[in-house]
């Protein structure tokens, strides 16, 4: 007997050829081969007798064969076998081309069954490359290429769903029977098959009904999974301890008061929600969405001098220099004249801002030194708050931007060792996420949302250029860089295609297919050709940190017009006097990506406007860009860009390790509340009831990587 651990190469007959094509599928083990779902069924489910064959059907035929030949067709270099078969109604023939193999399967006096399509030529009705099956005493629902709804699965060069299927009956023929590890009232009251049956009914199903069901329960698993280790883990976190942060409304209305802006409504409720959350010793983990430009950062500053003025320590990490950079001299724009002193800590720079705005470059060591002392009470950098070396006295508030984890034991790491207390996090996005995926994925965290732009922003006018109004942009943008205005040219590559060099050295020819516009190549264009006599700078990944800070600083000071750049300028990078965005091959960007691209403009009081270059004609294309076009928010759009392109490109499947089945499942509302109710049912009544689900749930947490 046969268990889900065991390796594929140790069943008999298992060719070194034959798994090397399966691990191209990523198949090794039992469980993989059997959690390889079909994609789709080929229903052969009709046996039909022969005098009743038609043109162009698709039909399951049972009969003997009574001859067959082997010829081959010289004009065309391939072989032709051909077998006559005939039932107690008339006779027929069937045609395979390069298949000389089969004259040793298909001998004359066997009983088989076919299945294929029924090709009618020049007055000769024939099956052409059917799939054929030994006939035995079995009944036809023990088939598994004819007679039957026929699993097709996602293939490989040189493995066909037949060889799939072959292997798929052989070992649950052969397998130990699975314990279900789901709780047997959550199948019960949704009506979902236990999983030995399931793994039949998904395989080999006797109706479309039966297939359709054993999904839904492979699927229910996967969510009921993410939902209860969202329970599990707030649970857990319940446990813990942090540093209770007073609530100091006065300060906090102090704070808003100071600023040149009167804060939305639903920016003081989400500030409200996050300083009633400090004030507990739990820690908080709560996400702060919002659209582009919504004052997501205002919230987390008040939140950390509120920290500040009892002596706490906050990190705030962003996940590039340039938005660090960014985020630090919001803070002291904002706020540096308050005692707190503001820090900024990159690979390569240290800088600190005390009250009134003074501002001292510090030496590493030292930096280190004032945060492990408590001098500096607000740290804002790159992943560099997390190397080795950095150490804080009183860190109670962990800020992250565009990273919607972050663990108990990455926050303890961040804690002083000496410390038994968990630090409160916020993070903050400005991906707006779907309904379904936040109460799914993010379930685990507290939800806080800016759903209103400050007052006086006014809309973005956006427009997709087609290549033959390409010169009448070019026309318009220097018009309104003429009037003062800056612009940004986004590309999705920063070298041309026609440098990808393939092992032999030879230019990839797909490569060069992918015509996508590149910074460099699309720089050198617009500074010497297209606007010769404006100032155009370029920004990209593979800059030094000292370029990379020294080229945004001469956009933002309006020492350059325009500035052409990779997605580096995705997130975070404010520049008021920036009214245009041009995006060069708008079709090779998600929608969430286009909309926070387009949120790098409209930040000022000037009319701004975002320009979609694409040279695709594809429907699909110009769907996503006209959602992006219509959609009156971020959330809405998200929605759209969820319903067009479907969970596994909306979160990234490689990003995640999420099964295409969890990834599908969370388009169904209803099936992710079932779940939902199921797995808080479970938590409820103490997982320890049931280990073997808690160590599928371990398993399951190590497999997806949610961030």
């Amino acid at each position: 007997m046969m268990t889900l651990e065991i390796p594929l190469a140790r069943i008999r007959g298992m060719t070194p050829r034959f798994l090397a094509r399966l691990k191209k599928l990523k198949i090794q083990t039992v469980k993989d081969l059997l959690w390889h779902f079909p994609s789709r069924y080929e229903d052969f489910s009709t046996v039909y007798q022969i005098a009743d064959l038609q043109p162009n059907q698709v039909a399951t035929i049972r009969g003997t064969i009574q001859d067959t030949s082997l010829r081959r067709s010289w004009r065309r270099g391939m072989t032709i076998f051909e077998a006559w078969i005939v039932d107690e109604t008339g006779s027929t023939r069937a045609v395979w081309f390069n298949q000389p193999y089969l004259r040793n399967v298909l001998r004359r006096g066997r009983t088989v069954n076919l299945a294929g399509k029924v090709v009618f030529s020049e007055d000769d009705l024939y099956m052409s490359n059917p799939a054929y099956e030994i006939a035995t005493n079995e009944a036809l629902g023990e088939t598994s290429h004819t007679g039957r709804l026929v699993p097709i699965y996602p293939e490989t060069r040189g493995l066909t769903s037949k060889g799939i299927r072959y292997l798929a009956r052989i070992v649950l023929k052969n397998l130990k029977p699975i314990q279900e590890h789901l709780p047997l009232e959550a199948l019960e009251e949704n009506g979902l098959p236990e999983i030995n049956k399931a793994l039949w009914q998904v395989h080999f199903p006797r109706t479309i009904e039966e297939s359709a069901e054993a999904r839904k329960r492979f699927a229910f698993e996967e969510l009921f999974m993410l939902q209860l280790g969202n329970f599990a883990a707030k649970s857990a976190l319940a446990e813990e301890k942090a540093t209770s942060i007073p609530s100091d409304i006065e300060y906090a209305r102090f704070l808003m008061a100071s600023l040149p802006f009167e804060l939305t409504f639903s920016q003081k409720r989400s500030l409200w929600e996050v300083i009633r959350d400090i004030a507990k010793a739990q820690p908080m983990n709560r996400l702060l969405q919002g659209d582009v430009g919504s004052g997501k950062t205002v919230i987390a500053a008040i939140t950390a001098l509120i920290a500040a003025k009892s002596g706490l320590q906050t990190a705030f990490m962003a996940p590039t220099e340039v938005l660090a950079r960014q985020h630090y001299f919001t803070f002291k724009k904002l706020f540096g004249s308050q005692e707190a002193g503001i820090g900024l800590i990159t690979a390569k720079e240290t800088e600190v801002c005390y009250g009134q705005n003074l501002e001292t470059e510090v030496k590493k060591t030292d930096f280190l030194k004032k945060i492990k002392n408590g001098e500096i009470k607000i740290i804002i950098g790159t992943h560099a708050l997390i190397q080795k070396g950095v150490g804080f006295e009183k860190l109670s508030l962990v800020v992250v931007d565009e990273q919607h984890r972050f663990g108990v034991q990455q926050r303890a790491a961040l804690a002083s060792s000496s410390s038994k207390l968990i630090p409160h996090f916020l993070s903050m996005s400005a991906t707006p996420i779907p309904r379904t995926l936040a109460i799914t994925i993010f379930g685990d965290l507290d939800l806080s949302t800016i759903d209103e732009l400050p007052s006086g922003r006014k809309p973005i006018v956006t427009k997709i250029v087609a290549p033959t109004n390409r010169t009448q942009a070019y026309k318009f943008i220097r018009e309104e860089i003429k009037k003062g205005r800056q612009a940004f040219v986004i590309c999705p590559r920063i070298e041309s295609a026609d440098t990808q060099i393939n092992a032999d050295g030879i230019a990839d020819k797909r490569r060069l297919l992918w015509d996508v516009k590149a910074v460099k190549e699309e720089y050198e264009k617009l500074s010497k050709k297209i606007f010769p006599d404006l100032r155009v700078s370029m920004l990209h990944g593979k800059l030094k940190s000292d370029e990379k800070k020294e080229t945004m600083l001469n956009f933002s000071r309006g020492e350059a017009e325009i500035l052409v750049s990779t997605s580096v300028v995705e997130v975070g990078v404010d520049v008021p006097n920036a009214t245009i965005m041009m995006i060069e091959g708008a079709d090779r960007f998600g929608l969430a990506q286009l909309y926070q691209f387009r949120g790098r403009v409209g930040r000022g009081e000037h009319q701004s406007f975002c320009f979609l270059f694409t040279d695709s004609s594809a429907k699909t294309t110009h769907q996503r860009l006209k959602a992006l076009m219509e959609a009156k928010n971020g959330f809405e759009l998200a929605e759209k860009d969820l319903e067009i392109r479907g969970p596994g490109q909306f979160l990234g499947e490689s990003q995640t390790g999420m099964p295409d089945i969890a990834m599908h499942a969370l388009q169904n509302i209803e099936l992710i509340k079932a779940a939902r109710d199921s797995a808080l049912k479970t938590i409820n009544s103490d997982l320890k009831k049931y280990p073997l689900l808690k160590k599928k749930l371990d398993e399951f947490k190590n497999q997806i990587h949610l961030e």
